[in-house]
Protein backbone atom coordinates (compact mmCIF):
# COMPACT_ATOMS: atom_id res chain seq x y z
CA UNK A 1 0.00 0.00 0.00
CA UNK A 2 1.16 3.56 -0.70
CA UNK A 3 2.34 5.65 2.22
CA UNK A 4 -0.49 7.36 4.05
CA UNK A 5 -0.13 9.79 6.96
CA UNK A 6 0.42 7.89 10.21
CA UNK A 7 -1.06 8.34 13.66
CA UNK A 8 -0.96 7.13 17.24
CA UNK A 9 -3.52 7.32 20.02
CA UNK A 10 -2.65 8.13 23.64
CA UNK A 11 -5.37 7.25 26.17
CA UNK A 12 -4.67 8.93 29.51
CA UNK A 13 -6.47 7.99 32.71
CA UNK A 14 -6.19 5.84 35.81
CA UNK A 15 -9.89 4.95 35.45
CA UNK A 16 -9.17 3.20 32.15
CA UNK A 17 -6.25 1.17 33.48
CA UNK A 18 -8.11 0.18 36.62
CA UNK A 19 -10.98 -1.24 34.59
CA UNK A 20 -13.53 1.12 36.15
CA UNK A 21 -14.19 2.79 32.80
CA UNK A 22 -14.39 0.97 29.48
CA UNK A 23 -12.59 2.83 26.72
CA UNK A 24 -14.49 3.34 23.46
CA UNK A 25 -12.45 6.26 22.15
CA UNK A 26 -9.86 4.07 20.44
CA UNK A 27 -12.53 2.46 18.27
CA UNK A 28 -14.10 5.82 17.42
CA UNK A 29 -10.78 7.44 16.49
CA UNK A 30 -9.64 4.38 14.53
CA UNK A 31 -12.77 4.48 12.37
CA UNK A 32 -12.39 8.25 11.97
CA UNK A 33 -8.79 7.86 10.77
CA UNK A 34 -9.56 4.94 8.44
CA UNK A 35 -12.21 7.02 6.68
CA UNK A 36 -9.59 9.74 6.07
CA UNK A 37 -6.89 7.39 4.81
CA UNK A 38 -4.69 7.91 7.88
CA UNK A 39 -2.96 4.77 9.14
CA UNK A 40 -3.25 4.15 12.88
CA UNK A 41 0.05 2.56 13.91
CA UNK A 42 0.05 2.51 17.71
CA UNK A 43 -2.17 2.86 20.77
CA UNK A 44 -0.90 3.54 24.29
CA UNK A 45 -2.86 3.64 27.55
CA UNK A 46 -1.10 5.32 30.45
CA UNK A 47 -1.66 6.57 34.00
CA UNK A 48 -2.29 10.15 35.09
CA UNK A 49 1.43 10.49 35.76
CA UNK A 50 3.47 13.48 34.62
CA UNK A 51 6.69 11.71 33.72
CA UNK A 52 4.85 8.95 31.90
CA UNK A 53 2.70 11.37 29.89
CA UNK A 54 5.63 13.60 28.93
CA UNK A 55 7.77 10.64 27.91
CA UNK A 56 5.01 9.03 25.87
CA UNK A 57 4.06 12.24 24.07
CA UNK A 58 7.63 13.03 23.09
CA UNK A 59 8.22 9.48 21.87
CA UNK A 60 5.19 9.18 19.63
CA UNK A 61 4.92 12.74 18.32
CA UNK A 62 8.33 12.29 16.72
CA UNK A 63 7.46 8.86 15.34
CA UNK A 64 4.12 9.63 13.65
CA UNK A 65 2.46 12.40 11.69
CA UNK A 66 -0.35 12.82 14.21
CA UNK A 67 -1.04 12.00 17.86
CA UNK A 68 -4.56 11.92 19.30
CA UNK A 69 -4.73 12.19 23.08
CA UNK A 70 -7.87 11.73 25.20
CA UNK A 71 -8.44 12.30 28.89
CA UNK A 72 -7.13 14.46 31.70
CA UNK A 73 -8.29 17.95 30.65
CA UNK A 74 -11.11 18.38 33.18
CA UNK A 75 -11.41 20.51 36.36
CA UNK A 76 -10.03 18.16 39.04
CA UNK A 77 -6.61 17.71 40.62
CA UNK A 78 -5.77 14.64 38.55
CA UNK A 79 -6.48 16.38 35.23
CA UNK A 80 -2.86 17.09 34.43
CA UNK A 81 -2.72 16.49 30.68
CA UNK A 82 -2.55 20.16 29.65
CA UNK A 83 0.36 20.84 32.01
CA UNK A 84 2.14 17.71 30.80
CA UNK A 85 1.72 18.69 27.17
CA UNK A 86 3.19 22.11 27.91
CA UNK A 87 6.17 20.46 29.60
CA UNK A 88 6.64 18.01 26.74
CA UNK A 89 6.79 20.87 24.22
CA UNK A 90 8.81 23.15 26.50
CA UNK A 91 6.24 25.97 26.58
CA UNK A 92 4.39 27.88 29.28
CA UNK A 93 0.73 27.40 30.15
CA UNK A 94 -1.84 29.94 31.30
CA UNK A 95 -5.48 30.91 30.94
CA UNK A 96 -6.43 31.34 27.31
CA UNK A 97 -8.79 34.34 26.91
CA UNK A 98 -10.94 32.70 24.23
CA UNK A 99 -11.16 29.44 26.20
CA UNK A 100 -12.14 31.34 29.34
CA UNK A 101 -14.83 33.24 27.43
CA UNK A 102 -16.31 29.95 26.19
CA UNK A 103 -16.52 28.66 29.75
CA UNK A 104 -17.97 31.90 31.16
CA UNK A 105 -20.63 32.03 28.45
CA UNK A 106 -21.53 28.39 28.99
CA UNK A 107 -21.87 28.91 32.74
CA UNK A 108 -24.05 31.98 32.23
CA UNK A 109 -26.27 30.07 29.83
CA UNK A 110 -26.67 27.26 32.37
CA UNK A 111 -27.41 29.72 35.18
CA UNK A 112 -24.33 29.23 37.34
CA UNK A 113 -21.09 31.05 38.09
CA UNK A 114 -17.76 29.69 36.89
CA UNK A 115 -15.74 28.54 39.91
CA UNK A 116 -11.97 28.27 40.21
CA UNK A 117 -11.94 24.56 39.48
CA UNK A 118 -13.81 25.04 36.22
CA UNK A 119 -11.43 27.85 35.26
CA UNK A 120 -8.64 25.26 35.15
CA UNK A 121 -10.14 24.03 31.87
CA UNK A 122 -9.21 27.39 30.30
CA UNK A 123 -5.50 26.79 30.92
CA UNK A 124 -3.96 26.11 27.51
CA UNK A 125 -0.27 25.67 26.56
CA UNK A 126 1.15 28.71 24.79
CA UNK A 127 1.07 28.43 21.01
CA UNK A 128 -1.76 25.90 20.96
CA UNK A 129 -4.89 26.23 18.85
CA UNK A 130 -8.24 25.49 20.44
CA UNK A 131 -10.36 22.50 19.44
CA UNK A 132 -14.03 23.40 19.66
CA UNK A 133 -16.31 21.48 22.01
CA UNK A 134 -19.96 21.87 20.91
CA UNK A 135 -21.19 19.66 23.76
CA UNK A 136 -19.93 21.32 26.94
CA UNK A 137 -17.82 24.26 25.66
CA UNK A 138 -14.55 23.39 27.48
CA UNK A 139 -12.12 23.20 24.55
CA UNK A 140 -9.40 20.77 23.64
CA UNK A 141 -6.30 22.02 21.87
CA UNK A 142 -3.79 21.27 19.15
CA UNK A 143 -0.11 21.69 19.94
CA UNK A 144 2.08 20.89 16.96
CA UNK A 145 0.97 17.52 15.62
CA UNK A 146 -0.73 16.54 18.89
CA UNK A 147 -4.50 16.82 19.30
CA UNK A 148 -5.59 16.87 22.95
CA UNK A 149 -9.24 15.99 23.49
CA UNK A 150 -11.66 15.13 26.26
CA UNK A 151 -11.97 11.61 27.59
CA UNK A 152 -15.79 11.62 27.69
CA UNK A 153 -16.71 9.75 24.48
CA UNK A 154 -19.59 12.03 23.44
CA UNK A 155 -17.43 15.13 23.82
CA UNK A 156 -14.38 13.56 22.17
CA UNK A 157 -16.44 12.48 19.16
CA UNK A 158 -17.84 15.98 18.76
CA UNK A 159 -14.32 17.45 18.91
CA UNK A 160 -13.26 15.32 15.94
CA UNK A 161 -15.46 17.46 13.71
CA UNK A 162 -13.15 20.42 14.35
CA UNK A 163 -10.04 18.25 13.99
CA UNK A 164 -10.86 16.69 10.60
CA UNK A 165 -10.22 19.78 8.41
CA UNK A 166 -6.73 20.16 9.92
CA UNK A 167 -5.51 16.74 8.78
CA UNK A 168 -3.72 15.65 5.65
CA UNK A 169 -5.64 12.74 4.21
CA UNK A 170 -4.43 9.68 2.32
CA UNK A 171 -5.85 6.88 0.24
CA UNK A 172 -8.68 5.10 1.97
CA UNK A 173 -8.08 1.46 2.78
CA UNK A 174 -10.85 -0.76 1.39
CA UNK A 175 -11.73 -4.20 2.72
CA UNK A 176 -13.56 -7.39 1.85
CA UNK A 177 -14.65 -9.98 4.41
CA UNK A 178 -15.31 -13.68 3.84
CA UNK A 179 -17.15 -15.63 6.54
CA UNK A 180 -16.40 -19.32 6.92
CA UNK A 181 -19.03 -20.94 9.16
CA UNK A 182 -17.89 -24.01 11.11
CA UNK A 183 -14.48 -23.89 9.41
CA UNK A 184 -11.42 -23.33 11.61
CA UNK A 185 -8.78 -20.85 10.49
CA UNK A 186 -6.13 -23.58 10.23
CA UNK A 187 -8.04 -25.05 7.26
CA UNK A 188 -7.71 -21.75 5.37
CA UNK A 189 -4.19 -20.88 6.49
CA UNK A 190 -2.28 -22.36 3.52
CA UNK A 191 -4.51 -20.68 0.93
CA UNK A 192 -4.37 -17.38 2.79
CA UNK A 193 -0.57 -17.51 3.03
CA UNK A 194 -0.15 -18.22 -0.68
CA UNK A 195 -2.44 -15.42 -1.84
CA UNK A 196 -0.89 -13.00 0.63
CA UNK A 197 2.57 -13.70 -0.82
CA UNK A 198 1.40 -12.92 -4.35
CA UNK A 199 -0.43 -9.67 -3.59
CA UNK A 200 2.20 -7.54 -1.83
CA UNK A 201 0.00 -4.45 -2.01
CA UNK A 202 -2.70 -6.11 0.09
CA UNK A 203 -3.02 -7.21 3.69
CA UNK A 204 -4.78 -10.52 4.44
CA UNK A 205 -5.83 -11.54 7.92
CA UNK A 206 -7.64 -14.39 9.66
CA UNK A 207 -9.90 -13.84 12.68
CA UNK A 208 -11.66 -16.74 14.44
CA UNK A 209 -15.01 -16.24 16.15
CA UNK A 210 -17.26 -18.26 18.45
CA UNK A 211 -16.66 -21.55 20.26
CA UNK A 212 -18.03 -25.06 20.26
CA UNK A 213 -20.64 -26.34 20.97
CA UNK A 214 -22.23 -23.20 19.51
CA UNK A 215 -21.50 -21.52 16.22
CA UNK A 216 -17.86 -20.93 15.37
CA UNK A 217 -15.84 -20.13 12.31
CA UNK A 218 -13.38 -17.76 10.69
CA UNK A 219 -13.52 -14.30 9.19
CA UNK A 220 -10.95 -13.73 6.44
CA UNK A 221 -10.32 -10.07 5.72
CA UNK A 222 -8.59 -8.66 2.62
CA UNK A 223 -7.51 -5.01 2.88
CA UNK A 224 -5.89 -2.66 0.38
CA UNK A 225 -6.04 0.61 -1.52
CA UNK A 226 -6.33 -0.77 -5.06
CA UNK A 227 -9.86 -2.00 -5.71
CA UNK A 228 -8.95 -4.13 -8.72
CA UNK A 229 -6.30 -6.06 -6.78
CA UNK A 230 -8.67 -6.33 -3.84
CA UNK A 231 -11.41 -7.83 -5.99
CA UNK A 232 -9.01 -10.21 -7.78
CA UNK A 233 -7.56 -11.54 -4.54
CA UNK A 234 -11.00 -11.93 -2.98
CA UNK A 235 -12.32 -13.81 -6.01
CA UNK A 236 -9.34 -16.16 -5.99
CA UNK A 237 -9.62 -16.68 -2.24
CA UNK A 238 -13.28 -17.67 -2.52
CA UNK A 239 -12.60 -20.05 -5.42
CA UNK A 240 -9.82 -21.83 -3.55
CA UNK A 241 -11.81 -22.05 -0.33
CA UNK A 242 -14.88 -23.61 -1.89
CA UNK A 243 -13.40 -27.17 -2.05
CA UNK A 244 -12.27 -26.84 1.58
CA UNK A 245 -15.75 -25.86 2.68
CA UNK A 246 -17.30 -28.66 0.59
CA UNK A 247 -15.03 -31.18 2.31
CA UNK A 248 -15.91 -29.76 5.72
CA UNK A 249 -19.62 -30.10 4.97
CA UNK A 250 -19.24 -33.87 5.03
CA UNK A 251 -18.43 -33.66 8.74
CA UNK A 252 -20.38 -30.51 9.55
CA UNK A 253 -23.45 -29.92 7.32
CA UNK A 254 -23.72 -26.32 8.52
CA UNK A 255 -20.30 -25.40 7.07
CA UNK A 256 -20.68 -22.50 4.62
CA UNK A 257 -18.81 -19.73 2.85
CA UNK A 258 -20.18 -16.26 2.24
CA UNK A 259 -18.84 -12.80 1.50
CA UNK A 260 -20.12 -10.31 4.05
Amino acid sequence: MSANPTAAILIIGDEILSGRTIDTNVNTIAKFLTALGIDLMEVRMIHDDESQIVSAVNAIRDAYDYVFSTGGIGPTHDDITADCMAKAFGVQISEHPAALRLLVDRAAKMGWELNENSRRMARIPHGAELIQNPVSAAPGFQLGNVFVMAGVPKIMTAMLEDVAPRLQTGRKVLSRTIKLSYVGESWAADVLRDIDSRYPGLSLGSYPYGLLPGEFGTHLVVRGQDEDSLDAATTELIARLEPIVAETQRRQPLAALEEV
